[in-house]
């Protein structure tokens, strides 16, 4: 049985979710353009999106030069959310970001920011195609290959480390249908990458040495052969515990609630017909859970991005790595292979990153003294603005609320000629300041 399809109202406000989570928030109109297209049009363009185009200026850093994302530390950082902001293929951007998250690979173990920008551009050219060569691809990729250590083994020294995360992290699930013996005979069946990097020439040349595989008998799931490394991946996704955990995780990273066991079984028996990524996906976008369901913390890049879309600002400044960083994710380093713990987005550590965000966000355009006399008093008009000034995001009745009972008391206080002027200026960038960390904004 097919898995359940929202038949509620598909307006601004339903369209605007989507866009949050299957992307990076909304540009100005283009929430209202989603929601006459209806649920199954608006899911469509999503993910059947036309060829990319960018929009807005080139991105530079703070002195107006272009970015260096090879070699420069945090350009690659910035150049990857400048692609989220100006895309015109938010879900093919942030399924990328998905599955960097999903195969974690880090440059602090990588050492080339050229080899993570590659394995980047493979996460998109895969991001809704087959599941099976995106694995495929991803276990030999130079990148992966040094972070788990995958050139380094050999027929005469096994190593575990990508046998143990491609069953455990990518493909099964920890401690399902695999036992201590099926990471040993795997990590065999993975034998044979190489690389000059050994030779001291650097990350170069990676390639597969018969020489280096462990051509022997192994015994894997239960089953005895001659698996080299494309066995070990294709008994990964042939084996009965794959879909489950598939479907689970990938639902995760768009409804936060759990999944139930009939939406379960019809979004496995999609999966199942041919493993490609695009019809789980749609279902997923299409179901009751991800309109009806409780709000989603976003994360720390999706919500900078999206401020940034929100307000048609681009990227000029380098300063989104180290805020982000601040935040709790900084892209192209994730703490481990496990990927970013989605539960600590918003605690103590981290949410000053967030109101750094922003701040950083805003600053440039504050408003000053200059221009008070154009501001209006009034805090019904404050507040609107201050919304306003970020896209017009849906803001709840209880968030608005707080926010004109804040202008309101802020404004009761100008009670000098010199307050009445200024004031309305400090409550214009007090407001919002506080519209983009209110949990409206934080959540979707």
């Amino acid at each position: 049985m097919p898995a359940a399809v929202y038949k509620g109202p598909f307006a601004r406000e339903q369209a605007e979710r989507l866009l949050w989570r299957a992307g990076f928030g909304p540009r100005r109109g283009e929430a209202e353009a989603l929601a006459k297209l209806g649920l199954d049009g608006a899911v469509r363009k999503l993910t059947r999106p036309r060829a990319e185009r960018f929009v807005g200026a080139a991105p530079h850093d703070d002195k107006g030069r272009a970015l260096a994302p090879t070699d420069a530390g945090g350009h690659d950082h910035i150049w990857w959310l400048d692609r989220m902001v100006r895309t015109s293929r938010p879900l093919v951007e942030r399924l990328t970001l998905v599955w960097h998250d999903w195969f974690a690979t880090s440059l602090a173990g990588v050492g080339s920011q050229k080899l993570m920008l590659n394995q980047n551009k493979l996460l998109r050219s895969r991001s809704l195609g087959s599941f099976e060569t995106m694995l495929r691809d991803i276990s030999r990729d130079p990148a992966m290959l040094l972070w788990l250590s995958g050139t380094e083994n050999t027929k005469w020294s096994p190593n575990e480390n990508y046998a143990r995360e491609l069953m455990e992290l990518f493909t099964l699930g920890a401690g399902s249908g695999y036992s201590e013996r099926d990471v040993r005979e795997q990590a065999r069946a993975l034998t044979g990458f190489d690389s000059d990097w050994r030779r001291g020439v650097g990350p170069h040349n990676f390639r597969f040495e018969p020489k280096r595989h462990d051509s022997g008998t192994k015994r894997i799931f239960g089953r005895t052969g001659t698996f080299n490394w494309e066995d070990a991946v294709r008994l990964c996704l042939r084996h009965p515990a794959h879909p489950r955990f598939f479907v689970q995780k990938l639902w995760g990273y768009f409804v936060p609630t759990a999944l139930d066991g009939s939406t379960r079984r019809s979004l496995e028996s999609l999966y199942r017909r041919d493993l490609q990524i695009r019809p789980v996906v749609e279902a997923i976008l299409r179901h009751p859970a991800l309109y009806t369901g409780p709000r989603m913390v976003k994360p720390p890049v999706v919500y900078t991005a999206g401020l940034l879309r929100g307000m048609g600002r681009g990227i000029d400044t380098t300063s989104w790595a180290w805020i982000s960083g601040m935040a709790g994710q900084r892209l192209f380093m994730p703490p481990n292979v496990a990927g970013w713990d989605d539960e600590r987005w918003l605690d103590t550590a981290t949410f000053r990153g967030r109101w750094t965000t922003a701040n950083q966000a805003a600053r440039a355009f504050s408003v000053t003294d200059k221009q008070a006399g154009s501001i209006s008093g009034d805090p019904q008009k404050l507040v609107a603005a201050a919304i306003a000034f970020w896209g017009s995001p849906t803001i709840r009745p209880h968030t608005r609320d707080a926010l004109l009972e804040f202008a309101r008391r802020a404004m009761q206080d100008a009670n000098q000629s010199w307050k009445r002027k200024s004031y309305p200026v400090l409550v214009t960038n007090a407001l919002r300041q506080l519209v983009a960390v209110s949990p409206d904004l934080q959540t979707s």
